[in-house]
């Protein structure tokens, strides 16, 4: 049975809003032992950007510290910090949301623990920092808090409350994490993973990311795309100017409005926009004329409906684009299903789908495919724990030549009698083999 865990453990600390303040705190770190719990608060949906405004940390013996990050802007801080503990282990849930604004403050950990990532590969069905505290140390955490605008200033005690909470239980919760992954004999594993998200290069700016906006497949002509991205590129820039979530400057669905009626004078213009907008001193008469000048471009400047795709086609153009292709991804699909299953882990977490469709896209060489399979994965980024877990699965999906069928949906009555997985005939090798992942399933393969 769960206990609630309404406080931290030692009391709510004091926000730290200065030097002095962050040196002292340091000082109580540095007299801990083992690794830092660490957790950042971010003004997600509220903001432009995604920098921090509350840093949490918690050491053994080096006590529970709350950093206001804004109030304690000199880089150089966050740069003593980093160094201080440089060869200490980082303990972040779900790194990968509080790598970028950490890195962004100047904190670069050297040696990670994820214990969200860590979780799913333990095996674990539910792995939010809520759900795993509750399966592996009995905690329950008050998490009504955690869509808040982090930006607001002062910060409220109960919202410093749960944001102590995170770190408080993070140590602890790391600690539960290894001893299921070393029981499962899968902390290498994890570790590897671990590893690759701090080497992993940032992702490349978005190439025409106005094409992104919502409902945007249901525009027909070029004129109403221009407008679209004209209108786009100057919410983000005025977005960005103010640091304010551009969806709350205005929302696609007035952004389509305005392409689509393209009201002739400034008031209606306005009208449109301050009906959804939630930010005060829009630049309307400044966008209107944007929208005007966009309408007298020429045709050849327009930006055409559908830009060529980049990477392989969909799935559901494979049986049809490269039947082979089709084939060898079903078989890999099915193998590469069953063994995530047998190790009580996600799919995408045994291997990366765009890896697996990869390295089957293409025909195999005629000799040398274990080795083909073997580079291949490698190429795609997946680390040697993955490559020794599929590579060995992998020979005869890449030699096939008909597709698995795809199951039917069942009946009423026939659902209610199947209450294990159909199996399928191979017909390539007459062997039964693993019923094929349904078409709900195709996201994650």
């Amino acid at each position: 049975m769960s206990e609630p865990l309404l406080t931290p453990r030692s009391g709510l600390p004091e926000l730290i809003t200065d030097e002095a303040g962050f040196l002292a705190a340091l000082e109580s770190l540095a007299r801990g032992h083992g690794p830092i719990a660490v957790d950042a608060e971010r003004a997600s949906g509220y903001r432009y950007s995604g920098r921090a405004y509350l840093i949490q940390l918690f050491r053994r013996g080096g006590g529970l510290h709350l950093f206001d990050p804004i109030a304690i802007a000199d880089t150089a801080l966050w740069g003593t910090m980093d160094l201080a503990f440089k060869d200490c282990e980082w303990i972040i849930h779900a790194s990968t949301q509080d790598l970028p604004c950490l890195r962004e403050l100047g904190i670069y950990p050297e040696i990670l623990f994820d214990t969200e990532l860590g979780g799913r590969i333990a095996g674990c069905e539910r792995v939010g920092l809520g759900p795993l505290c509750e399966s592996l140390l009995e905690l329950q955490l008050a998490k009504e808090h955690s869509a808040v605008d982090w930006s607001i200033r002062p910060l409220k005690d109960e919202w410093l409350n749960y944001a102590a909470l995170d770190v408080d239980v993070l140590v602890d919760l790391r600690d539960a994490v290894e001893e299921l992954l070393t029981e499962r004999g899968k902390l290498e594993w994890a570790k590897e993973d671990f590893v690759a998200i701090l080497n992993n290069p940032p992702n490349p700016p978005r190439v025409d990311p106005w094409r992104r906006t919502s409902g945007l497949h249901k525009v027909r002509d070029r004129m109403t795309l221009a407008i679209i991205q004209t209108l786009w590129i100057a919410r983000d820039q005025f977005a960005r100017k103010i640091d304010v979530a551009a969806g709350r400057i205005f929302n696609d669905e007035v952004l389509l409005t305005l392409a689509t009626k393209r009201p002739d004078n400034v008031d209606e213009f306005a009208k449109i926009v301050k009906r959804r907008t939630r930010v005060p001193n829009i630049p309307t008469t400044e966008w209107f004329a944007l929208l005007h000048q966009t309408l007298k471009l020429p045709e050849a400047e327009l930006p055409v409906l559908r830009t060529p795709s980049i990477g392989l086609p969909s799935i559901k153009l494979w049986k049809e684009r490269n039947p082979l292709g089709h084939a060898r991804l079903s078989h890999a699909r099915a193998v590469v299903q069953q063994r995530a299953a047998e190790l009580e882990m996600p799919v995408e977490n045994l291997i990366s789908p765009e890896v697996i469709r990869q390295l089957v896209w293409k025909n195999p060489p005629e000799q040398g495919l274990e080795k083909y399979i073997e580079e291949r994965l490698a190429g795609g980024g997946a680390r040697p724990w993955q490559i020794a877990q599929i590579a060995p699965l992998m020979g005869q999906p890449m030699l096939a030549t008909v597709a698995l069928p795809t199951p039917v949906v069942p009946t009423t009555l026939e659902a209610n009698e199947a209450l294990v997985p159909v199996q399928a005939v191979d017909e390539t090798v007459g062997a039964i083999v693993p019923a094929p992942v349904t078409t709900e399933e195709e996201n994650l393969l």
